[in-house]
């Protein structure tokens, strides 16, 4: 073993880990000194073979570590060491630094040894492998989650050799529909017992190698290699809807549980599980209004892209004001007099341009961003009239109609909103008109009634806009306080010559009349539209014949100039 110093001997043996001293002599090392817990730990290695896992980049030889430690005469060197011992895997954390003093040859000359330290750290390792696997699993149904299942995926693609041939693989994303209102209904314990029934049965159905995944509350995912391409993943969602024709019980209750279904197909082997997670949701979205399975077509993320990128930039346009209102006037048919104006949102983003109500209503309902935005327009549309008032030193003879979202009527207090608007800007009641559209009215009718007694209180006026477009019944409409009836412009287009429009609207005009509402046509584009209507006993109209909608200070000047031709 050469020169062995005692020292040394003495000071590793009080070492409680694996520790020894090498020199170098030729290509070989040359043990000089180690103590019993090194003997213990190279006889286990040299009897053990590598770790089969080598993606985390430890090595297995740290003798070849410390020979390159001699040619290249690196200050120190740290590593991992990880090898299959007798009782599992085996993790040390190892050191090699330079000693010197610690041997001489017979001329007193110093040679200088490695020392060799190797820390057991395979109870850490262990607690990190449960912890990262539980990081990566659902807790409730022992499934990956969604982390894991997009690393799983990764692995799978990556392992070519795991599947024969060159495969094509898909995502199968998967919603429970209506799992809200059962988690309501019966509660959380009963939501968690469906979905662990639910991760049952999908995985009964699923193929040896097919990676089932709870990514969501009540949202699957399916990762499959589909060699026949979506033939192939068509059967696949055939035999997850078979699943669930039987009922599931739930305590005494069984339900009935539907599922909607969206597929992605990866177009590339280089395609990235995530994306294409992604790609599968968005087509699960779709399966939920077609109620069939929905292939992931690119129009569809670019259509979800967009939506977001709107939902962003009409959230900063609500806080920064950069949303206006333009007017579109209301004409008497009987005298030609400006009876009010409907107010209308307009956005012109400063990046997207010019963009439409019909598109960025929707999106404001869709993320809640119509609260703030209802709140906006009924506090401008207050203050313009105001303003107008100051204008014209007295207040001026008009209404405003301001229209009402379904869902504002769901998520806010549409009587406090209106009457904060009113009371800011100190005009009455009877001055505003509030739109509420047919299927709005009708949804629920209780709270309906007690909103729209609210607002007579306040004597607002309630028109029901785009009337005869909807489901509503006599009966509904008789019990409602509700005061005007708006035409919708499908009756109004194309009305002359047109024996058949013309007489849904007399019967609309009639049925109004009866029930002592009053009636407005909307789309009057021609003075034909507008004498015919009058002729039938319709109130008001609007319509690009008279106006189209007019930034606030030229909806003045339209009032101004139309009352004085009427009074002429």
């Amino acid at each position: 073993m050469g020169a062995s110093p005692t020292g040394f001997e003495a000071l590793l043996r009080a070492l409680p880990y694996p520790a020894a001293l090498v020199s170098r002599e030729g290509e070989d090392l040359n043990y000089c000194a180690g103590n019993d817990e090194f003997s213990r730990f190279d006889e286990e290695l040299s009897s053990s073979i590598p770790s089969p896992d080598r993606r985390s980049g430890r090595d297995f030889d740290w003798r070849r570590r410390a020979l390159a430690m001699f040619d290249t005469r690196r200050a120190s060197d740290r590593f991992e060491l990880e090898f299959q011992g007798r009782l599992g895997v085996r993790v040390f954390s190892c050191t090699l630094t330079w000693v010197s003093g610690a041997s001489t040859d017979e001329a007193g000359a110093d040679h200088q040894m490695l020392l060799f330290t190797a820390t057991d750290r395979t109870s850490e390792r262990k607690a990190e492998s449960t912890l990262r696997k539980e990081l990566l699993t659902d807790s409730l149904t022992s499934l990956p989650n969604r982390i894991g299942f997009v690393e799983q995926i990764e692995c799978l693609v990556e392992d070519k050799a795991a599947v024969p041939g060159k495969p094509g693989y898909a995502i199968i994303a998967l919603d429970l529909i209506r799992f809200s209102r059962i988690n309501e209904s019966l509660g959380a314990m009963a939501g968690d017992e469906l979905i662990i029934t639910v991760a049952r049965r999908v995985k009964s159905v699923l193929r040896a190698g097919d990676v089932l995944a709870r990514i969501g509350g009540n949202e699957f995912a399916i990762f499959a290699h589909v060699g026949h391409g979506l033939s192939e993943v068509l059967q696949i969602a055939e035999r997850v809807r078979k699943a669930f024709d039987s009922p599931i019980r739930l305590s005494t209750y069984l339900i009935n549980v539907e599922v909607a279904l969206g597929c992605a197909l990866a177009p590339e082997e280089d395609e990235e599980a995530e994306n294409l997670l992604r790609q599968a949701q968005a087509a699960v979205k779709r399966a939920k209004k077609s109620g069939t399975l929905e292939v992931y077509r690119a129009h569809v993320l670019r259509e979800a892209l967009k939506r977001f990128t709107l939902e962003n930039r009409l959230r900063e346009a609500i806080d920064c004001g950069q949303l206006t209102m333009v007017f579109q006037p209301l004409i008497n048919l009987q005298t030609g007099a400006v009876k009010g104006f409907e107010a209308l949102a307009r956005w012109n983003d400063p990046v997207l341009g010019q963009v439409s109500p019909a598109e960025f209503i929707p999106v404001a309902e869709e993320s809640g961003l119509i609260v703030p935005l209802g709140r906006w327009a009924l506090c401008e549309c207050a203050q313009t009239l105001a303003d107008w008032d100051r204008r014209f030193g007295e207040p001026l003879p008009l209404t405003m109609n301001v229209n009402l979202s379904p869902v504002q009527m769901v998520r806010d207090n549409v009587p406090r909103a209106v009457e904060e608007a009113l009371r800011y800007a100190g005009i009455d009641g009877s001055r505003l008109t509030i739109e509420l559209t047919e299927s709005a009215l009708i949804s629920d009718p209780d709270k309906t009634r007690q909103l729209l007694a609210a607002l007579q209180a306040m004597n607002v006026t309630v028109a029901m806009d785009d009337f005869g477009t909807g489901f509503s019944n006599l009966a509904s409409l008789q019990s409602l306080p509700i005061d005007l009836l708006k035409i919708d412009r499908s009756f109004v287009t194309d009305m002359i010559g047109d024996e058949d429009k013309v007489a849904i609207i007399r019967a609309i005009v009639s049925l109004a009349g009866a029930l002592g509402m009053q009636t407005t046509a909307e789309g009057i584009e021609k003075r034909e539209m507008a004498d015919a209507l009058a002729a039938l006993g319709c109130h008001y109209g609007q319509g690009y014949f008279f106006a189209r909608p007019l930034p606030p200070v030229e909806a003045y000047r339209y009032w101004v100039d139309r009352s004085s031709s009427t009074m002429i």
